[in-house]
Order: structure tokens, then C-alpha cells, then sequence
């Protein structure tokens, strides 16, 4: 239902709109239990291959969502049923912010992307913490949830240490991984802090943040970047997460780039401003990845996001380097039945190549 309802009504009307209308939906078929476990029935279980663990965490399968679809933590266990192996929910700010005027949300059908300049909108890091507290504390099959933090707007820029400090120690007791995000192209300056010398003060507050709050749960803790960075601006935010002992990186966030579009130039001066997500990050992110690999060695874990449509496109990533995957833009074209989709084509890759555990193919393309 939600699939046709998709296909031939929501991508007809405002993109904001839809999801919202969308994602209302999601949470109302899958998110009471006796639906819920209908949705994880007609699902079926999951196949043994794509189990993994990663930072210390069992992932039921590498396929997550990423952050951005839910801001608010106001459907995760639904979206959990729909077949994603963790969700990633967020970007949450310290205060509770509007986001941009409206509208701020754009398909580019032609090139199966949007653009968004969004804004961090959300309830801020107090509210979603007492919705994270009553999922943490409510009945339900278990969820690896990520929580991705971000910059305050109206926090200047000697403050965003502070800032993000604040979210760490409200939002972090109830995350499997928290992920610092400096990467968003929609508030003013964030991208400043992907600078090894503001990242590193920056990422040493979040942790030690994050033991003061519960020195007996190690909570790990991620950078994510975007494509957009230069080649020796990469290296260096690898050099400095190995420094650091952080426990991934998450590559890429959206570009700002309107490079190879097919979406015709006056749409595109007509929208504006914004990231694109989407098919047009595959190549770049996949870039990413093998040049991350190569300099982080093959230890430190490293989540892929960006152009994830079909189950080969999340293999490439696998075997260039990836230890998991998210999705958001694919999600959307796709529609609810995508995730199951993707596993199951994924696990069938894996067996086909001769690999009992997907961890075994984990790097496989990259140099040795």
C-alpha cells in the first residue's frame, strides 16, 4: 500500500510534504507491536550472512538508515521493521530549532537525487532524549540506534564545542554510536569545524563528555564527512581518527556540487542552494571509501553513505572497504519494501562470490 500510495500520489506533491505524509504512515502501519509484527513476518528473518559486528555491536545487517530521515527519533522501531540492520537518527542540535523557511526539500527525478538545504531542523537534544529514554525503556525487539549530532545555528562558533558537548551528554547514554557531524552544507560554518585543528579540540570534548556522563559504557564515537573535502583534507581527518582512537568514519554527507547533472540548469538555479543526495554521490562516494581504507589500514571501521540504490552498489562499497552502509535517497525512490529488497539481493551476492560471513568480504578490492 505504502508503495503505490508512493508512487502515484506522494511524489506528486511538495517533497517536505510527502515525507512527512510518508513517513506518518511508516509509523502508524509498523510501529504498534501487532502490526509491527506483521511487518517482521512477511520480512522474514534475517539471513546469517549479512550479520556482522562492528565497534563492539552486533549489527543484525549492514544496511542502515542514515541520518536525516528521522530527525526526531519519532519512528524508529518502525523503520527498524522494515528490514534496516540499525537506524541513525538525527542531526540533533543542543537547541530545539526551526530549521530553513521553507520550502527546502527538492527531487531531481532525472538524476534520482534531492537536494536539501533543511537545516537541522528538530526538537533539540532534551526532547529527543526523553523519546529515546521511553524507546530504551518500552517492550520491542532490540534496536542498534546511531545518533548523529550537529551544530546549534544560533551557537557562535567559540561555542561549538559547548554546543555539541551538551547534545554528547543528553543523547549519549542511549546510543549504540554517536556520530559528530561537521559536514552539512545548510548551517553557516559547520563545514570550518571539518579542519583537523578545531575537529581535534572538538572530538576530544565529545568523549571526554561522553565518560564524565557514564564512565561505565563506552559509547563509540564517529566523524562523518562529506565528499566535498580535498584529498589532503581526507588523509588528514583519517590521520587524525587514527590519532584520536575514534572508532569510524562515516563518508560521505551531501555535496554542494551540481557536477553531471541531468536535471536541466534553470530547475537547478531555480531551487537554489543545498546538498545533493543521491545517485550522483555513488562514484564520489565509492572514491572515498577506497582512499580512506588505503590510509586508515584496514582496522578502523568506516560506515558508507551516499548514492546506495541496489544491492551491488552497497557490495562495491563492502568490498572497497565499508564495514556497513546506509541509505537515505534510495530509500525514498525505492519505497518500504527496499531495505528487505536490497538485504536479500546482497546476501545473494556474498553467497555467490563464496563468502559465509559478510565480514569476510570487507576490503577484498582494496590494495593490500
Amino acid at each position: 500500500m505504502y508503495d503505490l500510495l508512493f508512487r502515484h500520489v506522494l511524489r506528486h506533491v511538495p517533497a517536505e510534504s510527502a515525507h512527512q505524509a510518508a513517513f506518518a504512515l511508516l509509523r502508524a502501519a509498523a510501529g504498534p507491536l501487532p502490526f509491527g509484527r506483521v511487518w517482521a513476518a512477511v520480512r522474514g528473518p534475517v539471513d546469517p550472512v549479512l550479520r556482522t559486528q562492528v565497534m563492539g555491536i552486533d549489527f543484525p545487517g549492514p544496511v542502515g538508515l542514515a541520518a536525516g530521515f528521522d530527525k526526531d527519533a519519532e519512528g524508529v522501531r518502525a523503520l527498524a521493521r522494515l528490514g534496516f540492520g540499525f537506524v541513525e537518527i538525527g542531526t540533533v542540535t543542543a537547541r530545539p530549532q526551526p530549521g530553513n523557511p521553507k520550502p527546502r526539500l527538492f527531487r531531481l527525478p532525472d538524476d534520482h537525487a534531492l537536494i536539501n538545504r533543511m537545516g537541522f531542523n528538530n526538537e533539540g537534544a532534551e526532547n529527543v532524549a526523553a523519546r529515546l529514554r521511553a524507546l530504551r525503556n518500552g517492550r520491542g525487539e532490540p534496536i542498534v540506534l546511531g545518533v548523529n549530532i550537529g551544530k546549534s545555528k544560533a551557537a557562535p562558533s567559540d561555542q561549538a564545542v559547548d554546543d555539541y558537548v551538551r547534545s554528547a551528554t543528553l543523547l549519549g547514554p542511549f546510543a549504540d554510536y554517536l556520530v559528530v557531524n561537521v559536514s552539512s552544507p545548510n548551517t553557516p560554518g559547520l563545514r570550518d569545524l571539518q579542519q583537523v585543528s578545531v575537529l581535534e579540540p572538538l572530538l576530544t570534548a565529545v568523549r571526554q563528555a561522553m565518560v564524565t556522563a557514564d564512565p561505565t559504557r563506552r559509547v563509540p564515537l564517529l566523524v562523518k564527512i562529506t565528499t566535498d573535502l580535498a584529498s589532503e583534507d581526507i588523509d588528514a581527518v583519517a590521520d587524525l581518527a587514527l590519532h584520536l582512537g575514534l572508532d569510524g568514519v562515516i563518508a560521505t554527507n551531501t555535496t554542494v556540487s551540481r557536477s553531471g547533472l541531468q536535471t536541466p540548469q534553470p530547475v537547478l538555479e531555480d531551487i537554489g542552494r543545498g546538498g545533493v543526495s543521491g545517485r550522483p554521490l555513488s562514484a564520489p562516494a565509492l572514491a572515498i571509501v577506497r582512499r580512506l581504507r588505503e590510509r586508515l589500514g584496514p582496522g578502523l571501521p568506516i560506515i558508507s553513505v551516499g548514492g546506495i540504490e541496489t544491492a551491488q552498489d552497497a557490495y562495491e562499497r563492502i568490498r572497497a572497504g565499508a564495514c556497513l552502509v546506509q541509505a537515505y535517497t534510495g530509500f525514498i525512490y525505492g519505497g518500504a519494501r527496499w531495505p528487505v529488497t536490497l538485504c536479500r539481493e546482497l546476501a545473494a551476492l556474498l553467497r555467490a562470490d563464496g563468502f559465509e560471513r559478510i565480514a569476510d568480504a570487507v576490503g577484498v578490492d582494496a590494495p593490500s
